[in-house]
């Protein structure tokens, strides 16, 4: 029999979001539709790929032998999208970008506005969020991460380490010992699911018990708790033409071996041969630079 790659997506979205509702929100459907879906895959190869239950979709014996060359059929759906894409000639059309909460909001969306008012007919799609996309198999052209490419079809383009500083309003400052500790602060952190993230870990590490005052799995939503003076949070100092202006101040904190995070620009090699990702790529170095030269 065929599996057909729409067939293969949606048993490798189910596999590796571990739930019919998360693959639904990755695939942008409902789970109903994959749930009938999954029902017509399963009938057409005879077998049960999933066992169903409280806690989710669990890959049976069968499904586990589907993920390896589900994965590749991702990958080479990836390339063959951009081997069409790159008989384009002219940098036009749309460019998806993903970084972390904090970059897509400070830099990339502004960075977006300026080469939208400067190149005609180049548009970026921002796609924020905690989990890396996989460049690879097309769900971004371009990724702005701490993390360098982890396989051979992936390329670094550039890197750049900022300094790490601790924020707080005005208001919270003015109550705060002139040198506070880290354990003196009260913390804004990521909530579950996220609290594996950074700064997390790294402040679990150095403060014994370490407990935020305030925890949001939102980016935005800790930022507002901390301009409000609800606490403290770790943000890259990064300096940039497009700050905005801020309305929390640094302390003057030491955050030891934690004082600078890297940023790596990444991409898959054969993104480059499609002309508008090509584009953005060289913009973004172009910032970057400038960047690090402030």
């Amino acid at each position: 029999m065929n599996i057909s790659w729409d067939d293969a997506r949606l048993f490798l979205a189910i596999a590796e979001a571990g739930s019919f509702s998360g693959a639904a929100r990755r695939l942008r459907m409902g789970q109903p539709t994959v749930s009938r879906r999954l029902a017509a895959l399963e009938y057409a190869v005879g077998m049960a790929l999933f066992r169903r239950g409280v806690d989710g979709a669990v890959l049976t014996a069968a499904g586990e032998r589907l993920v390896q060359p589900a994965k590749k059929m991702a990958e080479w759906a990836g390339e063959l999208h951009r081997a069409a894409e790159s008989s384009d000639s002219s940098p036009r059309g749309l460019v998806r970008v993903t970084a972390s909460p904090y970059m897509s909001f400070g830099f990339l969306a502004p960075f977006a506005g300026a080469v939208m008012k400067k190149h005609e007919g180049l548009r970026l799609e921002v796609l924020s969020g905690i989990q890396y996309l996989d460049l690879g198999r097309g769900e971004a052209d371009l990724a702005l991460r701490a993390r360098g490419p982890m396989n051979a079809d992936l390329t670094l383009l550039y890197s750049l380490t900022v300094p790490n500083a601790v924020f707080a309003a005005k208001s919270l400052k003015a109550r705060l010992p002139k040198r506070p500790t880290l354990k003196e602060l009260p913390w804004v952190a990521w909530a579950p699911p996220y609290d594996a993230v950074p700064p997390n870990p790294q402040l679990a590490s150095v403060i014994p018990g370490f407990t935020p005052v305030f925890s949001a799995d939102n980016y935005l939503v800790m930022l507002a708790a901390a301009e409000a003076g609800v606490g403290a949070m770790v943000l890259c100092d990064v300096r940039h033409r497009f700050m905005r202006e801020r309305s929390l101040v640094p302390l003057d904190v030491d955050l030891g071996p934690f004082s600078t995070t890297e940023y790596h620009l990444v991409c898959a090699k054969s993104a480059l041969d499609i002309p508008r990702v090509r584009k953005v790529a060289e913009l973004l170095v172009e910032e970057l630079e400038q960047a690090k030269k402030r």
